[in-house]
């Protein structure tokens, strides 16, 4: 280590370039990491919030929530018990004379299940009638107040906000609770139509009956719309900059030891082991790793504290530990490149000189 310190100090912008790589490339990976669950989260936050372990749906409906349509039929013998709902998804634009319009998904619940009970309400209450909606606390940022009316697709009835709810996104747009009447008219279900979909949080739950079917939670969430594709280019962008750091770090070392070999005999021929010069290349990689990795990470609080609450950005813990773990993996694997060279250096050249 003390080795690695003083070559370190004395090849200030050698290793400074190497660290500045490495800065930028695992800032880059904290980032992408950071969208690729704030926007996978944005994807999942209701039913996560729901508790949801089993989706019952229409089975010809691909597992998809907006597609599925469960009848009255389908479902006569279906018991609903405190761990079920029934829910209607449509989507709708909402408009307002004095605020953006917003697209967003209509959710209709029934008011004795336990998504209407379990809101997770920041301001007002929940709805009661058929035209008090409960809706994501992010249309607060985009200027929606209690109190408001709105329409839906255009439609002439209004729809009063009486109420913010958290974590209410699905397929990152943002939900509006209602009614199932209010489902049923924008939709324009059949009179026979019961519900799009029966969630529950019993994992051992399941029902099966003509054309309904259950899904584990699992599958249904790797079927929304464009939800494995993004998390798949995600992963793959992050691996790609996890294999350049590794060859940014060999090629590095490589070329510097060669650079030094001349140095590396003479030290051999002094009596230094080789040991000892394999110990100092491993620890000028973990300490340049180290503080490129520090100062990414110090970086990117920053970026996430300044960054706007529009932008679905989420820098946990976990994508802490797995970026510096990630990447000191990498950089010990770069520095055993060059190892080869320094087992191999023939202490009679630096004598014979």
């Amino acid at each position: 280590m003390f080795l690695a310190l003083k070559e370190i100090k004395h090849e200030k912008l050698r290793y400074g370039l190497i660290i500045l790589m490495i800065f930028l490339i695992s800032y880059l990976i904290f980032m992408l990491s950071s969208l690729a669950v704030g926007l996978a989260s944005e994807n999942t936050q209701a039913i996560n919030s729901w508790g949801t372990k089993k989706v019952v749906l229409n089975k010809n409906a691909n597992i998809s929530l907006s597609k599925s349509i469960l009848t009255k039929k389908d479902l006569k013998d279906d018991e609903i018990g405190k761990n079920e709902a029934y829910i209607g998804q449509v989507a709708v634009v909402v408009k307002s004379k004095k605020r953006p319009s917003v697209s967003a998904q209509f959710l209709g619940i029934k008011k004795d299940q336990f998504i209407y009970k379990d809101q997770d309400l920041v301001a007002g209450k929940r709805g009661k009638g058929k035209t008090e909606i409960t809706v994501d606390s992010s249309l607060r940022d985009k200027g929606y107040r209690l109190g408001d009316k709105i329409s839906l697709n255009g439609s002439a009835r209004k729809y009063k906000i009486v109420g913010f709810v958290n974590n209410a996104k699905i397929n990152i747009a943002p939900i509006i609770y209602g009614s199932f009447a209010t489902w049923r008219k924008l939709r324009m279900v059949a009179p026979n139509v019961a519900a799009a979909a029966i969630v529950s949080k019993n994992a051992n739950y399941k029902y099966n009956y003509k054309d309904a079917k259950t899904y584990p939670i699992a599958t249904f969430i790797n079927k929304l719309p464009g939800y494995t594709a993004q998390n798949m280019t995600f992963e793959l962008m992050i691996g790609f900059l996890f294999v350049i750091s590794l060859i940014i770090i060999a090629v590095f070392l490589y070329i510097l030891t060669m650079q030094k070999m001349h140095n590396l005999a003479v030290m051999r021929a002094q009596g230094i082991p080789s040991k000892t010069l394999v110990g100092a290349t491993v620890s000028q990689s973990i300490i340049l790793v180290v503080v490129g990795v520090v100062i990414a990470l110090i970086l990117m609080w920053i970026t996430a504290a300044v960054l706007p609450a529009a932008v679905p950005m989420s820098f946990t813990p976990a994508i802490m530990v797995a970026g510096t773990l990630g990447m000191l993996v990498m950089g010990i694997i770069g520095s055993l490149i060059p190892i080869r060279s320094i087992l191999k250096v023939d202490p009679a050249k630096a004598i014979g000189e």
